[in-house]
């Protein structure tokens, strides 16, 4: 009987809930933040590499006027697939000089999520594919340095991150970006794998591991997870757990001031591809590091090939002159649906939507990671525009 009473009470209460959040959601005041997103690589119109932005933008009411929100597959800079393998090409690349200046007075934000682009093999099977192939478009192009340059030089808040000047961006452009914002990239890319095991893990890069054996006498002895290094002229390095590693996934350390402002745990896990950079650090400040737990082997092996042993996760320039962050992860592609956006509070029942004792799953990062070091960042530029 006391059963049946409580569940007369709470079954109620359970399903009016969910309207309270998103009343509560749909009532929040909108807020105008012009954010001109550069997204290359959106294969498919989920657009999951710019998704994780878009859900910040539309649980806080961020718009793109004063009334319209924000829509995933409509506004940002970049690759538009269409159906039948079709697509358009609406990058910042059709921009005269003059166009680029007036967006850059419009916008309040730039956001380049993504600069990888869309390669033959993937678009014209439609799907991840673990082999190279010619790229269709990509890489950061002269309009898009320009671009930057002009918000820039109008002290406006610039995101960059993972793959921005990797491959296939030019030499060029690549160094222009460099010099622009104090850092250089070190030519290296990496990712961790829960398993090397080719029979296992079907989703290995082919080229990853026809590279490898190319350079290693036709040789690949590795089953276990670990962390895969690419550089841009394709050498392979394999970090493998226990020979190389004592925990096979990396983490990123942040220090006080990520804590302390934007919201980040002091370590968390990221089982994804970031890139190796060194910045200048009498113009950038660093906020995060990766942690990678290597023992004496992997530190000889990373040594051999002249690969950092540490490097940053997050970078930032702060100041009157411009603000800047690159994160060197690829951070705002995460695995997550957008229905969860509607809720206001919904951050309170994070822990219902992933599995953190999963080393592989990346939902884990968004919740606890990106989602509070973006909020607050778009929150505080929303507060200094007004």
């Amino acid at each position: 009987m006391r059963k049946r009473k409580f569940l007369q009470l709470i079954i109620p209460a359970l399903l009016i809930f969910p309207i309270v959040m998103w009343l509560g959601w749909y009532f929040t005041p909108k807020k105008k933040l012009v954010v001109a997103i550069v997204d290359k690589t959106v294969l498919t119109t989920d657009c999951q590499e710019h998704t994780s932005l878009w859900w910040i933008l539309n649980h806080n009411r961020f718009t793109k006027t004063s009334t319209q929100a924000y829509k995933n597959s409509r506004d940002y800079f970049g690759f538009f697939p269409k159906g039948d393998e079709k697509f358009k090409l609406k990058g910042l690349e059709r921009f005269s000089s003059e166009q680029l200046k007036q967006l850059s007075n419009d916008a309040d934000v730039a956001y380049f999520t993504d600069t990888y682009g869309i390669y033959r093999n993937e678009w014209y099977s439609q799907k991840q594919s673990t082999e190279r192939s010619n790229v269709i478009y990509g890489g950061m192009s002269a309009q898009d340095v320009e671009f930057l340059q002009n918000m820039k030089d109008r002290h406006k808040l610039i995101i960059t991150e993972f793959n921005t000047i990797g491959s296939p961006t030019n030499a060029d452009n690549r160094n222009k970006f460099e010099n622009m914002f104090g850092m250089h990239w070190t030519g290296w890319t990496a990712r961790y794998f829960d398993s090397f095991d080719t029979v296992k893990n079907k989703e290995l890069p082919h080229w990853l591991i026809g590279n490898y054996k190319k350079q290693h006498e036709q040789k690949w002895p590795f089953h276990k997870a670990g962390l895969a290094f690419v550089s841009n002229d394709d050498q392979i390095v394999i970090l493998e757990d226990s020979t190389h590693l004592t925990d096979p996934v990396p983490h990123i350390i942040t220090f006080g001031y990520g804590q302390k402002v934007l919201g980040l745990p002091e370590r968390m896990k990221y089982p994804f591809w970031f890139d190796i950079i060194t910045p200048s650090l009498t113009i950038n400040h660093a906020v995060s590091r990766f942690d990678i737990s290597l023992n004496a082997t992997g530190t000889a092996e990373l040594k051999r090939y002249n690969i950092p042993t540490t490097f940053p996760a997050i970078i930032m320039h702060k100041d009157k002159d411009y603000q800047f962050y690159y994160f060197s992860g690829d951070f705002c592609d995460n695995p997550i649906g957008m229905g969860t956006s509607y809720f206001k509070g919904i951050n309170l029942f994070r822990w219902m939507f992933y599995n953190s004792d999963d080393p592989a799953e990346r939902k884990s990062f968004f919740w606890t990671f990106y989602r509070p070091m973006i909020t607050t960042i778009l929150k505080e530029q929303a507060a200094d525009k007004n």
